[in-house]
C-alpha cells in the first residue's frame, strides 16, 4: 500500500464530510472531498484515487448512479454509506460493483478498518507471509495475481472489481471444497454475514456473469443447498 492513499469521500452531509476528512489525514491518508456527484465527476480526472467513500442518498444524482457511472470508468474501490434498514440500495450498490458497505449512523474507526482490509488486499499485502503469484488456470481461464487480472479462454482480459477479484481468489484456493456464506464472509469480510446480508449471493452472481457461468444452470460455481458454493472445476497453479 502506498504511504499515503488519496481517498475521494462523496457525501452531501458537510458535517460528515469534514469529519472523515479530519479523521482519515490524522491517519495518514490524504482526503478529497465533493458535495454531491456532479463534484466528485469534476475532481475524478484531476486526482488518481485509491478509494471512494460514497454516500448513497444524495440529491439529484444518487449514490448508486456515480457507483455506475464509476465503475464503468474505473475499478478503483467502492466502500458505500448507507441508511440504517436500506437493504435494498444496499444490495443495488454490491450488484454495481461496491466493495464493502456501512451504514449510517457509523463508527469512523470501523469504517477505517475496512478501508484499510481493502487498500491492503488491493495491494497485494498478504498478512505475515509472501503471497504465491503463480496464476490460476481453471476450465480454460486463467487468473493473474501479480497483475490481479483475469483472462479468459481467448486471452482477453475482463475487469473485476476487488471483491470479485477476492471471492474468485478464494474459491480457487479451496476448489471442490463446500464454503458456507459465513466461511466466505469471514474470508473476505473479517466478519460475520447479518440475517439479511445478502452480499455473498450477489457477490457469486456477479463473478458468475464475469466467468459466463448460466446463473440458472453454473457449472463452475455451484449452489449447494443449505450449504453454499463450491468451486466445481480442477485448478491448477503455474
Amino acid at each position: 500500500m502506498e504511504a499515503q492513499p488519496h481517498i475521494l469521500v462523496v457525501d452531501d452531509d458537510r458535517e460528515i464530510r469534514d469529519l472523515l476528512a479530519r479523521f482519515l489525514e490524522k491517519q495518514g491518508m490524504r482526503v478529497t472531498t465533493a458535495r454531491d456527484a456532479r463534484e466528485a465527476r469534476r475532481l475524478w480526472p484531476l486526482g488518481r484515487y485509491h478509494m471512494v467513500v460514497l454516500d448513497i442518498m444524495m440529491p439529484g444524482e444518487s449514490g448508486l448512479d456515480f457507483a455506475r457511472w464509476l465503475r464503468s470508468h474505473s475499478q478503483v474501490p467502492i466502500v458505500m454509506l448507507t441508511a440504517m434498514g436500506e437493504e435494498t440500495d444496499r444490495i443495488v450498490g454490491l450488484e454495481l460493483g461496491a466493495d464493502d458497505y456501512l451504514p449510517k449512523p457509523f463508527n469512523p474507526r470501523e469504517l477505517l478498518a475496512r478501508m484499510r482490509a481493502i487498500l491492503r488486499r488491493a495491494s497485494g499485502e498478504g498478512a505475515g507471509r509472501e503471497p504465491d503469484q503463480r496464476p490460476f488456470r481453471f476450465a480454460g481461464w486463467t487468473l493473474e495475481p501479480s497483475r490481479r487480472r483475469l483472462l479468459n479462454p481467448e486471452g482477453a482480459e475482463v475487469a473485476l472489481t476487488g471483491g470479485e477479484y477476492e471471492l474468485l481468489v478464494a474459491l480457487l484456493e479451496r476448489p471442490n471444497r463446500v464454503l458456507t456464506r459465513d466461511m466466505l464472509m469471514d474470508i473476505l469480510r473479517g466478519r460475520q454475514a447479518g440475517p439479511y446480508d445478502r452480499a455473498i449471493d450477489v457477490a457469486v452472481s456477479r463473478l458468475r456473469r464475469k466467468l459466463e457461468d448460466d446463473g440458472r444452470n453454473p457449472q463452475l460455481i455451484k449452489t449447494v443447498r443449505g450449504g453454499g458454493y463450491v468451486l466445481a472445476t480442477p485448478v491448477e497453479r503455474g
